[in-house]
């Protein structure tokens, strides 16, 4: 198989992180960096030994070279460079969340279709073997019937109100930012519990601080899922909180400590026992996000599935999810 050639459009510390996976790839390699400047593109492809260092991210476009991008600018132009790489025809994989409401990833989604491009929103944690063992546990009834879930990912940031975290017009926030995987992992779980690929909350309950920026510096919400199981899930860039995800069942409990990150093993304690049984991460050292440009670049060479991997449906759930929870917050946010 020949390796897929990639392009990265923003040059910041997440495409920085995602540019040290392609050493582990064997499917993959780095080949382009597209940037606002031409000397922060050169300084970036210096970095990394990259053959092509473009000035403008539409130069990075117009690159016969790249076959596919990543998008890694702030969350509000996520959509608009998406649908530029889909008329470009490159294949995409963009940070999350792929877009800033429904609306703009139906758009997105339409566009992949209409130029036939693969399109995966960035959801790291989905491609790892850990996630897939937890929902094997999940599927094989370790702790019974789902009955219901626990999910955070919330942390302190430093105060930087013109920062991406902070600042409306570059969809800053909580629920954005990193309310998103919560949500992606409840939904997931309840798709398991209900034989699908993933489950869309038939009611949304929100509730959130807002800070001096008027963006959501912590939030949690109720997710009620067919079958009545209940999701609470939380979030916040201005709290640090306990980052685990917990699963209850009829017959027991698992627990997945570094659920987003994927560096801790699965407790399950059945019923009535007072120790876990202890379930070895299958991949605890492995670069996290390798696995999903490998599940990326195999699709679109060989057909693999990438599930448990977003798809265009799950997205388009995802985003309505997150755009019912920002309706229930009372979220005044200009997008």
């Amino acid at each position: 198989m020949k390796k897929l050639r990639w392009g990265v459009l923003g040059c910041g510390k997440i495409a920085r992180r995602l540019a040290q996976t392609f050493a582990f790839s064997k499917t993959s390699e780095l080949v382009a960096a597209g940037s606002r400047t031409l000397e922060g593109a050169r300084a970036f492809a210096a970095e990394f030994r990259l053959p092509h260092a473009h000035g403008s991210y539409a130069e990075l476009l117009a690159n016969p070279a790249v076959d596919a991008v990543y998008i890694a600018t702030p969350h509000s132009e996520h959509a608009a460079w998406a649908l530029r790489s889909a008329e470009a025809g490159k294949h995409i994989l963009c940070e999350k969340p792929l877009t800033l409401c429904a609306a703009d990833t139906e758009k997105v989604v339409a566009a992949a279709r209409a130029h036939k491009v693969i399109l995966l929103e960035a959801f790291m944690y989905r491609s790892h073997p850990l996630t897939a063992l937890w929902m094997q546990l999940l599927r094989e009834g370790a702790i019974g019937e789902l009955q219901g879930i626990q999910s955070c990912f919330s942390f302190r940031s430093d105060w930087q109100p013109e920062g991406r975290l902070l600042n409306p017009a570059l969809g800053g926030g909580g629920i954005l930012d990193v309310g998103c995987y919560p949500v992606s992992l409840a939904r997931l779980a309840a798709g398991i519990a209900a034989g699908k690929p993933f489950a869309e909350p038939v009611r949304v309950a929100g509730f959130a601080h807002f800070g001096e920026t008027g963006v959501d510096e912590y939030a949690s919400a109720l997710l009620q899922f067919e079958g009545d199981i209940v999701a609470e899930v939380a979030c916040g860039v201005r709290l640090s909180r306990d980052n685990t995800a917990r699963f209850f069942g009829t017959k027991g409990q698992m627990k997945v400590p570094d659920p987003f990150f994927c560096r801790s093993d699965v407790f399950v304690w059945k019923a009535g026992a007072t120790e876990p049984q202890v379930y070895k991460n299958p991949a605890p050292k492995a670069d996290l996000y390798v696995f999903q440009v490998d599940a990326m670049a195999r699709h679109i060479y060989t057909g693999q599935a990438m599930y448990p991997a977003m798809s265009w449906e799950s997205s388009l759930s995802q985003a309505r999810t997150l755009d019912r929870w920002r309706d229930a917050v009372k979220l005044q946010q200009t997008l």
